[in-house]
């Protein structure tokens, strides 16, 4: 059965906001690494609509994001929308009517591994329905005072698991359901 885990860069107030922050070249690097053991990846219309960046080739691009670029487009993605008609390459499209909890445990069903949950919206989603396995929070030093906050609503009663420096400044932090 896969796991799935939501880990998201956050600012020190709270907020997500790709355009406020970017990682820097070491946890670029580990995003690389991450991304190539995963199973797969869930998003929502917003988040895939910023990571379909990666489909196009840019003749600017560096070593690592060249490589990341490979690695996204090889991976599975499945991708929540209600208003989305179609998705790109190497993508499925779920409705995100109600059945996405059914959805969502069959997908957790036929799959093995880690498959990573991306977008604060589909987190508080999948948050609800009970389905997060793992919370990873990348702590930057900056503070926004805007953006989406991470948690999309109340928080869940969460157990520290792991935390770890990841250089440039910032924190990993690893929670899971107190309840796990």
């Amino acid at each position: 059965m896969a796991r799935f885990v939501c880990g998201m860069n956050v600012s020190l107030d709270g907020y997500v906001d790709h355009m406020g922050f970017a990682p820097g070249p070491t946890l670029f690097r580990h995003f690389i690494q991450e991304a190539e053991g995963q199973a797969g990846s869930i998003y929502g219309r917003e988040m895939y609509e910023v990571m379909r960046y990666w489909d196009d080739e840019h003749p600017e691009w560096s070593a690592d994001e060249q490589a990341f670029a490979v690695v996204w487009r090889r991976q599975p993605k499945w991708v929540v929308s209600r208003t989305l008609a179609s998705v790109g390459p190497n993508a499925t499209l779920v409705g995100g009517d109600d059945g996405l909890e059914r959805a969502m445990r069959v997908l957790k069903g036929e799959h093995e591994g880690e498959i990573e949950v991306a977008g604060p919206t589909l987190a508080h989603s999948l948050t609800q329905l009970g389905l997060i396995d793992e919370y990873r929070i990348y702590l930057h030093p900056v503070v926004l005072g805007r953006g989406k906050p991470y948690f999309a609503g109340p928080r869940p009663p969460l157990r520290l698991v792991a935390h770890d420096p990841m250089g440039e400044g910032v924190l990993r932090l690893t929670y899971v359901p107190a309840d796990a």
